[in-house]
């Protein structure tokens, strides 16, 4: 597992791959939530969950994307650890996190959404999401 970034005129290009559809999920949120804060010091105290649908993969990638940045926002949390199911278009997960802290989470750079920009799924010898976040 593993996510990096790409290049983008005004936004960020984020990639997870992974051996599954889910750890390839899992792996885009770690690398978007690591644009703002340092995931690594960011401690897996609380869970919260969520669940979303879409028709494809890839509206179902944005869904969660954006589905955790809104739950970031409600509960002025960031996030570091991610766990995806996936079944029939539907995606339960969960992010694991604690309270935003400026003192501890030296804030990066804002993320305000994922978009359908350059939005990929593939399949080659691992499984890559990808699209652009909004910053």
């Amino acid at each position: 597992m593993a996510y990096e970034y790409f290049e983008h005129s005004a936004d960020v290009g984020i990639v997870g791959k992974g051996e599954s559809l889910e750890e390839a999920f899992e792996e885009a949120a770690k690398a978007m939530f690591n644009l703002m804060v340092d995931v690594e010091a960011v401690q897996p105290i609380k869970t919260i969950e969520v669940e979303c649908e879409a028709e494809n993969d890839e509206e179902l990638f944005v869904e969660w994307l954006n589905g955790l940045l809104a739950e970031a926002t409600i509960n002025n949390m960031v996030f570091s650890q991610f766990d995806v199911q996936i079944e029939n278009g539907k995606l339960v997960g969960l992010a694991r996190g604690e309270e935003l802290d400026p003192e501890r989470h030296e804030m990066r750079t804002e993320v305000k959404a994922a978009t359908y920009s350059q939005l990929k799924i593939m399949k080659d010898i691992e499984f890559v999401a990808q699209c652009v976040v909004d910053v």
